[in-house]
């Protein structure tokens, strides 16, 4: 393993809460809108799984988006996501918040962005990672870069890692290989 992977496992292990930007991280950052103006966007199933596995394992998990969408509270509460904060143009004072309500530092959190907007968020998160069409300022600044695109695995990618640095995927892995 690179040096580089060994502190992207070592930052991910003591995760307690992950966040996630939305548009080009859960979605390929594609905007579809009805004749209506209504908002539609699409999820990966393979990432929603991978968030559902990561709370079940005792990992927070936390959406923050700067826009505000009405398909995203459906999805958010498919996954049983309940920190859905949309609208936020402070992304990295809402971590902050977050944190000191846990009573957790920042070190002990993690955010997966895709563009210049979340370089402030990612910097001050303890763990980093990005899609891999991510904007090349955000590649070159994350701990983790995902190998596959927004909205097509590499949430549950960055799931699964986390998941293994904590040592927590042979138990999540169990029920499915019973």
């Amino acid at each position: 393993m690179s040096r580089a992977a060994t502190q992207a496992m070592s930052k991910a292990a003591r995760l307690v809460l992950m966040g996630f930007d939305v548009d080009g991280v859960l979605t390929d950052g594609t905007l579809y809108f009805s004749p209506q103006g209504e908002e539609m966007k699409a999820f990966s199933s393979l990432d929603g799984h991978g968030l559902k596995m990561l709370q079940q394992a005792g990992v927070e998990v936390a959406i923050i988006s700067g826009r505000s969408s009405r398909t995203l509270e459906q999805r958010a509460a498919n996954l049983g996501v309940t920190e859905l904060h949309m609208g936020v143009a402070d992304k990295r004072g809402l971590l902050c918040q977050l944190a000191a309500q846990r009573r957790i530092e920042l070190a002990q959190t993690g955010y997966m962005g895709d563009d210049v907007v979340d370089l402030p968020i990612l910097r001050a998160s303890g763990f980093s990672a990005t899609v891999a069409d991510g904007h090349d300022e955000v590649l070159s600044r994350v701990d983790y870069v995902a190998s596959k695109g927004g909205g097509r695995g590499a949430v549950r990618e960055v799931c699964d890692l986390i998941l293994r640095a904590q040592g927590k995927w042979d138990a999540a892995m169990a029920e499915y290989l019973a």
